[in-house]
This record gives C-alpha cells, sequence and structure tokens, in this order.
C-alpha cells in the first residue's frame, strides 16, 4: 500500500470507529464526532463516512462538529447524511446555503442572528441553529446572563428553529482545576433560566473529549468528542483509559544513506558537523509536511531504534544519524508517528519535543502528505 509514497499516513478508520463506541459507552450519550481541521490531520471526508457508516451499530443520533461552513459543505456534497454543527463563525450571507444543505449554525449574538434570519427568509427556507454561551473561555458565546434574553429573541423569529445550547469548558483537560466546575455551574444556572422560562430545547450538550472522561455531570443530552475519537490523550493530566487506540501513523523511506567524512557539516546552516565517519540518511519529510523546523529535538525509528534527526530540518528533506543501524539502506521504512518493533513514537512525544500539544502535530501535518486508509 506504501510502495508508491515517499512520505504517507496510515490511518484507521477502524481505529476511528472503536474510539467513538468507547466514548459512547462510557458516557452513555450520543457523540458528536469533532472532524474539524480535516479531522485533526485524518481526513475529513473519510472520517465521516466511518461514523456514519458505524454510528448505527453503537448508539442513534450521533452528530458531527466542524469549525466552519465550507467543511459542513463538502460532507454534505461528499454524501454525509449524519446532524452537521458548525462550531464557529457563520458570515450571515452563507446561512441560505446551510439551511439548504441541512447544516446547523451556531449563533450567539442578536445582531448576527437577525442578519442570517432576514438572509433565510428572502430564500424562503429555515436554518437550526444552536445558541453558544460563554461560560469563561472568553470566545464565541452569549454572556450568561444575556443568554435568556438571546434565546427568547430567536424564538420571535420563525426563519429560525433553535435546538440546541451549548458551552465550551477552557480546562477541561486539567481536572485538579476548579476552572471546569465554575464553568459548569454557570451554564446550570442558564439553563435552569431557560427551562423556566420554558425554552429549554431539545438538545443540551458542553462537554468535550476530558470533559465527557472526567465531569461526568457535564454530559447532558450530548458529548462533543475531539481528540479522543482518534486515540490521542486530551492532555497528560487527562488521559485517555484503556480501550482507545491511536489511530494515525506518519511514515516514510530512506531516500539516501551514505558514510559521511568528519567534519563535515549537515544541512542548512551546517548546524550540525560529524564528530567521525558517520553514516546519514535522508528522509523525504521536512516542514512543509509538518515536521518542525528545530535542531537537536526530532527522532524517528528506523530499523526498531530511536535515532537522531541531525541538522536543520529542510523544507522537504530531514537527515538521520545512522551509526546505531548498520543495516539500514534506501527504501527501509522510517516511522516519525507510531510503532516499529517494540518501540513507539506518539503524537505526544513529538508534542513534548516541540514545547506544544498533540491537537498541533496532527492539526499540522499537510494535505501533500499521502493518507491511506486501512
Amino acid at each position: 500500500m506504501s510502495a508508491p509514497h515517499s512520505t504517507w499516513l496510515e490511518i484507521s478508520l477502524s481505529a476511528i470507529q472503536n474510539n467513538v463506541r468507547q466514548m459512547a459507552a462510557i458516557t452513555r450519550c450520543p457523540v458528536m464526532a469533532v472532524i474539524k481541521a480535516n479531522a485533526y490531520g485524518h481526513g475529513l471526508v473519510e472520517v465521516a463516512r466511518a461514523v456514519q457508516t458505524d454510528h448505527a451499530s453503537w448508539l442513534a443520533n450521533s452528530w458531527l462538529g466542524v469549525a466552519r461552513v465550507n467543511e459542513a459543505v463538502i460532507l454534505r456534497h461528499a454524501g454525509i447524511r449524519l446532524p452537521i454543527l458548525v462550531l464557529g463563525y457563520c458570515p450571515p450571507e452563507r446561512a441560505p446555503e446551510a439551511a439548504a444543505q441541512d447544516i446547523c449554525l451556531t449563533v450567539y449574538d442578536l445582531e448576527l442572528s437577525r442578519a442570517m434570519a432576514a438572509h433565510v427568509r428572502e430564500a424562503g427556507l429555515r436554518l437550526r441553529v444552536h445558541v453558544k454561551v460563554d461560560t469563561g473561555m472568553g470566545r464565541l458565546g452569549a454572556f450568561p446572563q444575556d443568554a435568556l434574553q438571546l434565546v427568547t429573541a430567536l424564538h420571535a423569529l420563525p426563519e429560525l428553529q433553535m435546538e440546541g445550547v451549548f458551552t465550551h469548558f477552557a480546562s477541561a483537560d486539567e481536572p485538579q482545576l476548579s476552572t471546569t466546575s465554575d464553568q459548569l455551574n454557570r451554564f446550570q444556572q442558564t439553563l435552569i433560566a431557560i427551562q423556566d422560562a420554558g425554552l429549554r430545547p431539545a438538545l443540551v450538550h458542553a462537554a468535550n473529549s476530558a470533559a465527557a472522561l472526567y465531569f461526568p455531570e457535564a454530559r447532558f443530552d450530548m458529548v462533543r468528542a475531539g481528540i479522543a475519537i482518534y486515540g490521542l490523550h486530551p492532555s497528560e493530566e487527562a488521559p485517555l483509559p484503556e480501550g482507545f487506540l491511536p489511530a494515525l501513523q506518519w511514515k516514510a523511506r530512506l531516500a539516501s544513506v551514505k558514510m559521511i567524512c568528519p567534519g563535515e557539516g549537515i544541512g542548512y546552516g551546517h548546524r550540525y558537523h560529524t564528530q567521525g565517519q558517520e553514516r546519514i540518511g535522508v528522509v523525504p519529510v521536512g516542514y512543509a509536511d509538518g515536521m518542525r523546523r528545530m535542531v537537536g529535538v526530532n527522532v524517528a525509528l528506523v530499523g526498531g531504534k530511536q535515532v537522531r534527526m541531525v541538522g536543520g530540518i529542510c523544507m522537504d528533506q530531514c537527515m538521520l544519524q545512522l551509526d546505531d543501524v548498520p543495516d539500514a539502506q534506501i527504501g527501509d521504512e522510517v516511522t516519525l508517528i507510531g510503532r516499529q518493533g517494540m518501540t513507539t513514537l506518539a503524537a505526544e512525544d513529538l508534542a513534548r519535543a516541540w514545547s506544544t500539544v498533540n491537537y498541533e502535530v496532527v492539526c499540522g501535518l499537510a494535505e501533500r502528505l499521502a493518507r491511506i486508509y486501512v
């Protein structure tokens, strides 16, 4: 399967299906599979199809969550029929397009909602919406004290059908902090006000992956699982339980193996010099693929052993120190994320080396990387 490619991603759709089932079994709630940002680098349409194909076997009423209306439109054109919520901003001019394709939009501002309603009215359509409440994230959302007024106003707009209300947690992946409990309390008080007014919608949702696992009281009517469905830990403080499977591996081929004389510079700027005669390999992977341009921290697996990247990371290539793998030769498989033999390099390992999070590692995997679904 990998023969035509110099570097590629192997993505297990069955692992993703397993992980969605695991989340549903733990929470006993419908799951919104969050597949924004090209499904965290795993492939927007392919992951959506895997969820759609499998959802009836584990729990009905599953959803898909995306960040932008463009992503939702791509899914509809690909034949995805599951309910889709655009979690981010949508220009009101595109509301009729969303309504026509049964795409649900997020609303959080009255004037923006009225503009959406006007465009939908002109098109003779009706738009499904979810209200977002900002309980302490500081991003999109109506403040809790304004949420009831917004919900009441939306019910006066016949072009908009309010079917959900939700919030998002800032620190659910740090369970020891009180932040999530404080946000949850604000959200619950907002819900009480909405319910007392007789305006509670059918769907209330708040929990991302970490909250779904560590804050059962935040599950409500549905959970939104993003990072967990790809088998990646929400954080070191909030690891996944057993049963979740990493879905992605990043591999490449050795393009060159040669002996370099002592004292020679390697790569742009000669940021590495050979100490003696060294075996140096070249891998057709660079920062244009998502490998960070950092010196002295990147590693790979060759022949089941961990080896160092040396010199600067180029746009399309990087170099490996192969003295510990004397049998390595052109064409051998190199693993950048995944398992080789008894050794594993996880996305979390790259994240630690790059002083970032695993989300950024996988979301940064370039579109030009071939994606092979297994």
